[in-house]
């Protein structure tokens, strides 16, 4: 599916993306490893087995990654300038190797651009639930859009 353009969305939009992923302990490995995280609650599983959650708890850059990544395809495929900016990033509960994410944006503010009439600002609320129904991550995301009429 592609994305939207700035001028085709309005505040109060809501989609429920369709695409879904269930957390692989390589998604973990490879992206923890990758980035240099040296947690052992990523990495070592006596550790983490040893910790509050007693299992590895997967590395909260990658689940904020698949956040955005699963809302893209509905959101501002083709229609992206560029992401101007993510804010108020929280993780309410632990994503574990095995859960199943789903994505759920909603546009929250729009503003035309000043500077280029041919675009403007969409602020979406991106969550990303749990297959128990718990929001493990969400955050703004401020996007820089195409005008189809432009």
């Amino acid at each position: 599916m592609a994305g939207r353009y700035f001028d085709q969305w309005t505040i109060g939009d809501t989609i429920a993306h369709d695409i879904r992923r269930t957390v692989t302990e390589t998604d973990n490995l490879l992206f923890t490893t990758m980035t240099h995280n040296p947690q052992p609650l990523h990495l070592d599983v006596e550790a983490a087995k040893a910790s509050e959650f007693g299992q590895i708890l997967v590395n909260g850059t990658f689940t904020f990654a698949l956040m955005v990544g699963l809302s893209v395809g509905d959101t501002t495929l083709g229609t992206l300038v560029a992401n101007l900016g993510y804010d108020k990033l929280v993780m309410p509960h632990p994503v574990f190797i095995g859960d199943t994410m789903r994505c759920e944006s909603e546009v929250t503010d729009l503003k035309p651009s000043k500077s280029r009439p041919g675009a403007g600002i969409v602020t979406f609320t991106h969550r990303l639930i749990n297959q128990r129904d718990e929001i493990v991550c969400q955050c703004l995301r401020m996007a820089l859009l195409k005008r189809s009429d432009a």
